[in-house]
């Protein structure tokens, strides 16, 4: 759920509101620095929650659960401006010479957080409010249906949400208003978004109020609330269902449907916009935590293509297929003998992954989460324009566990040979081990626990898929066509998404591109190159967050030899929280130096 800093983690999961704060207050001059800069962290951390209530929500911090503010609107853009001001004038006012290791990695954080958003106001994200992955109105629904991390305990959760529906409306209408400007600016979606949007929002519009998604708390009432309450909450349930929310998303869909779709674009990368390439530039940036240009990261994914092809071509040989290479990919796409029957079938293979893979991880690992995961179908709302899996953090005290989102939606996108690669990357030791271990480390101002740079996280997953022939995984030769399958995915992200954003490539010349180099799914590449249109710059962040970490541990490798302990290499990276990959590899460097003298 799976954007820079925490914040990017909830890229279009959270909305907020905002409030007038005094600025943070300068460091004593007796205090001690490390004090310092772990209350500053923890004032900044605690002002955001404020911002972006429903994010507290995912955590499990239900102090905000009636709240949605309008984080699209300007004045929640002028408090992100303000905040940013104060916190970067009050980081500046702290002495740095004797920070610890960890108070330092907390300043480099913050800052880093503060200049990204920063920079990031002088783009115009919030005229591009709706997109069919990640949106607040199927957030909304995911809190709203009863089964998401918005809690329906006791009649006072159910209260919080009947407040939080109040809200909806107000985002709606200013959604609206920011793509009637984006239409006289030139700020639009292209036609392919807007199509795949309308169907989630008509679905979400259905106006038989006992039929809809949001029905579903009033359906499944708790013990704990009598029937004299229930009663009431019923009532005021179906008033505001049909006097307030459902009319709001219908209000959307017309929208949609009658202003913006025929005011859509044609094209569908952003350098087609007005400012694009420095808009593009700056996603790139902010995705991937280093410098790195996109014809830099094209030719390096053109580059990683060739070579992952070159292997897949081996276990074509290995396996005795008689045929090319492009033969091989469309057998493995067709042949009934890689496919589930069903989707408890594939819900079945997972939960027996689980138990392998967890019996195998003290092998590498000497840390583990508190938190456990579950896994689950993706719901029928979203499923046909989901990605294939997803996972979703534990709350904050782990009374909620993790989530690992499949999509059974389509059967045939879900071959049993990426099985193994699917699980390392979402669950454990990918996902869930990197976002459950950063939570529970109490010792870090909440900053650091809750982060989640785009690089770092889908770095560390795809470095987890790398691990599996050191968990006895991968033995079978399909299995292992499966990882390279996935990552040859990763590295075709390189490509396809700036040949979208800076290289004028089309939607059709991208999908083409994919289905040449891989054996996914025709499905599935839709869905990745719609997803690339909709979200720019993401994708880049798992090649290269890979790449950065294989050479940390290379260094680490080369430079301690005999001394090197993986677990303990490994505690290092996932007990520090998600960082920006320039800091991580200064701390990775500082770790080695210590390594070398301890003892």
């Amino acid at each position: 759920m799976r954007h820079t800093g925490w914040l990017l983690v909830a890229a279009g999961l959270l909305a907020g509101c905002g409030r007038e704060a005094p600025p943070p207050a300068a460091p004593a001059a007796a205090q001690d620095p490390a004090v310092a800069v772990y209350e500053l962290a923890e004032a900044y951390f605690e002002e955001m929650l404020e911002l972006h209530p429903v994010f507290a929500t995912y955590l499990g911090d239900e102090r905000y659960n009636d709240r949605l503010a309008n984080d699209i609107g300007p004045e929640h853009r002028a408090a992100i401006r303000d905040l940013t001001v104060r916190y970067l004038a009050a980081a500046a006012a702290i002495d740095t010479a004797t920070l610890d290791e960890e108070s330092r990695l907390t300043l480099e954080v913050l800052g880093y957080q503060l200049r990204e958003a920063q920079a990031g106001l002088a783009f115009p994200q919030e005229l591009f409010p709706v997109n069919q992955l990640f949106s607040l109105p199927q957030v909304f629904a995911m809190l709203g249906s009863g089964g998401g991390p918005q809690p329906f305990r006791n009649a006072s959760d159910y209260r919080d949400f009947l407040r939080r529906m109040d809200d909806f409306g107000t985002w709606i209408d200013q959604a609206i208003a920011n793509m009637r400007r984006g239409i006289e600016h030139g700020v639009v979606q292209p036609r392919v978004v807007i199509e795949k949007v309308l169907p989630q929002i008509e679905a979400l519009a259905e106006p038989e109020i006992e039929s809809s998604l949001f029905w579903g708390p009033v359906a499944s009432f708790p013990e704990e609330i009598d029937a004299a309450e229930r009663a009431l909450l019923e009532e005021e349930w179906r008033t505001r269902l049909k006097d307030a929310l459902l009319p709001a998303y219908a209000r959307l869909r017309d929208f949609l449907r009658d202003e913006y779709l025929p005011a859509g674009r044609d094209s569908v990368g952003f350098a087609a916009l007005p400012g694009g390439e420095r808009w593009y530039a700056y996603l790139v940036q902010s995705q991937t935590t280093v410098e790195m240009s996109p014809d830099e990261i094209h030719r390096l994914g053109l580059s990683e293509v060739a070579r992952i092809r070159a292997e897949m071509d081996q276990v074509r040989r290995e396996v005795g297929f008689v045929g090319d290479l492009e033969a091989f990919f469309e057998h493995l796409k067709t042949a009934d003998e890689f496919f589930f029957a069903s989707p408890e079938e594939v819900l079945e293979a997972y939960e027996a992954l689980k138990l392998r893979i967890d019996a195998a991880l003290p092998e590498l690992f000497s840390v583990f989460p508190s938190a456990d995961y579950e896994l689950r179908a993706v719901e029928e709302f979203r499923a046909a324009s989901a990605p294939g899996a997803s996972y979703q953090a534990p709350s904050m005290d782990g009374s909620r566990p993790g989530i690992f989102y499949v999509n059974t939606h389509n059967l045939r996108a879900q071959p049993r040979y990426g099985t193994e690669t699917l699980s390392l990357h979402e669950a454990s030791p990918g996902h869930h081990f990197q976002v459950a271990l950063a939570q529970e480390q109490s010792r870090l101002p909440r900053l650091r626990r809750f982060a989640g740079y785009n690089a770092y996280s889908e770095g560390w997953a795809l470095y987890a898929e790398s691990l599996g022939p050191e968990l006895g995984l991968f033995t079978d030769p399909y299995q292992y066509f499966g990882r390279l399958n996935d990552e040859q995915l990763r590295a075709m992200r390189l490509v396809v998404d700036t040949g979208l954003h800076a290289f004028g490539w089309t939607r059709e010349q991208a999908i083409e591109y994919m289905l040449q180099n891989s054996s996914l799914a025709e499905t599935d590449v839709i869905a990745e190159v719609e997803r690339y249109i909709a979200w720019p710059g993401q994708a880049l962040g798992y090649k290269i967050g890979e790449f950065a970490l294989r050479a940390m541990r290379a260094e680490a490798e080369r430079e301690l030899g005999e001394r090197f302990d993986l677990k303990a290499w490994h505690g290092m990276i996932l007990t520090g929280g998600a960082l920006p990959l320039e800091v991580l590899e200064a701390r990775n460097r500082r770790w080695i130096e210590s390594q070398r003298t301890a003892g």
